[in-house]
């Protein structure tokens, strides 16, 4: 009797395997957390930090400036200064807590979104802005930070990293290299690849994977029938998930990964369990697709309120810090506004430069079909 006939005759048995296929058995997730919602400090018997008020003081600042910097910048995306702007808002302990976790001899390969990174790896907030308005493709030499450019493309910077993290193997160097994408991504073929040629080489690389739930509009689990993090035991290595709005289990989580990268022993997933709180670019529109009543819920596990009302029941931080991060943070916004104001347009010929290391006949051949149109128009109305 074939599967098929058989199913005909049983539908119902047929309805209860669909139903167990989209939620596994012992497929729940083991959540790391350090910090709960409530700002409360707990233990975990893998992994830990062992910081300095001063420290704890530091992640803080670093999420509240990251974040006043996104606010900026999506604003100046709606004032027209910039194209598109991609958010952050949600996810600063998940990209704080990694970043500073790293090596100044590690290596970072971004999508777009990873502005907390950026600001941890010493980038200028400013030099982030240039491609989204459009005057650069990049901004920043990738070499002075070991932060390489954004990468727009889904998923391709984790081949890129797996490559570089092979190098630094051969080359016998005890740095490590992570490669940044989301849940969306991980539906991208790219990722496969990386995770198996990673896995099959050793490479000394972690894959950070920020699960903000959405994939534009798409909802994880439309694109996975078990937790991101257990996809890592296919290729054969190990996957951790970790509460993505603790700055503090994020750090130990990726510090962790990154010292086992160094020890010769290969990949490691992280899954940072976090939330989009806003759209995923400034095109999007995200009443479109989910609800208001969700929003709520994970904003009430704020990461930097989390780690602000620790400081104050543990007693790092009074009022008088907290006042002079306010002011900071807006003398950073003023800078950022300015910056982006008086960037200076692009030469309108530069997108003909390095195309080809020797040049190339069609290029040229381009570049004056490109200088004929722009002669054509008169003087004053074309840059």
């Amino acid at each position: 009797m074939t599967v098929e006939s058989t199913a005909a005759r049983k539908p119902r048995r047929s309805s209860k395997r669909t139903s167990a296929a989209k939620k596994p058995q012992g497929s729940e997730p083991q959540l790391v957390q350090l910090l709960t919602p409530e700002g409360e400090r707990v233990e975990h018997p893998e992994y830990t930090v062992d910081l300095t008020p001063e420290e704890l003081r530091g992640l803080y600042r670093d999420m509240v400036l990251t974040r006043r910097f996104d606010a900026e910048a999506t604003a100046l995306q709606r004032q027209g200064e910039l194209g598109l702007w991609a958010s952050l808002l949600g996810q600063e302990a998940a990209q704080i807590g990694s970043g500073r976790a790293l090596r100044d001899d590690d290596y970072v390969f971004p999508t777009y979104r990873e502005h907390g990174v950026a600001w941890c790896r010493g980038v200028d907030p400013t030099n982030l802005l240039g491609m989204f308005r459009g005057v650069n493709h990049g901004g920043w030499d990738p070499n002075s930070n070991n932060f390489h450019l954004y990468t727009i493309v889904i998923g391709s910077q984790t081949l890129h990293a797996t490559g570089y993290a092979m190098g630094v193997a051969k080359d016998g160097a005890d740095s490590a290299v992570i490669a940044y994408f989301g849940d969306g991504a991980s539906s991208q073929g790219d990722v496969a690849e990386s995770f198996t040629f990673s896995a099959v080489y050793n490479a000394p690389v972690v894959f950070f994977c920020q699960n903000n739930q959405w994939a534009i509009s798409e909802p994880t689990e439309k694109q996975t029938r078990v937790p991101l993090y257990q996809r890592a035991q296919g290729f054969g290595f190990p996957g951790v998930r970790v509460d993505g709005n603790d700055v503090l289990a994020c750090l130990a989580v990726t510090r962790s990964a990154l010292e086992r990268a160094r020890r010769g022993e290969g990949p490691t997933l992280v899954e940072a369990f976090t939330y989009r709180m806003g759209a995923h670019t400034t095109s999007d529109d995200p009443t479109k697709y989910r609800r208001d009543e969700e929003r709520e819920a994970w904003e009430a596990k704020d990461p930097i309120l989390r780690l602000r009302t620790y400081l104050e029941k543990a007693g790092h931080a009074d009022a008088a810090f907290f006042e002079d991060l306010e002011t900071e943070s807006e003398v950073l916004g003023k800078r950022v506004r300015e910056a982006v104001r008086a960037m200076p347009d692009p030469d309108d010929y530069a997108m003909f430069e390095h195309v080809y290391a020797d040049g190339h006949a069609l290029v040229d051949e381009e570049r004056a079909q490109f200088a004929a149109y722009q002669a054509s128009f008169a003087d004053g109305e074309v840059n």
